[in-house]
């Protein structure tokens, strides 16, 4: 989803038509709510990570040592 939204923005920066790109990034929202829908009907009542935490998160696991992670093979 980010490639596309990625794509949407270019286009206007370069004042381009981006209708299908953009018709493709709703869609994609669309189908994210929809699984969201049956993920909550079916029980799920975990706090979904956000943008934030998914970074914090990535950044946690490329912080190590290169060495200490070769190492660790």
């Amino acid at each position: 989803m980010a490639d596309v939204e990625a794509a949407v923005r270019e286009l206007v920066e370069r004042d381009r038509d981006c209708t299908e790109k953009a018709l493709a990034q709703m869609d994609l929202r669309r189908k994210i709510n929809l699984l969201i829908g049956e993920w909550k009907a079916a029980g799920g009542g975990d706090v979904l990570p956000n943008v934030r935490d998914r970074m914090r998160l990535r950044s946690a696991k490329t912080s190590g040592s290169p060495l200490r992670v070769i190492a660790s093979r």
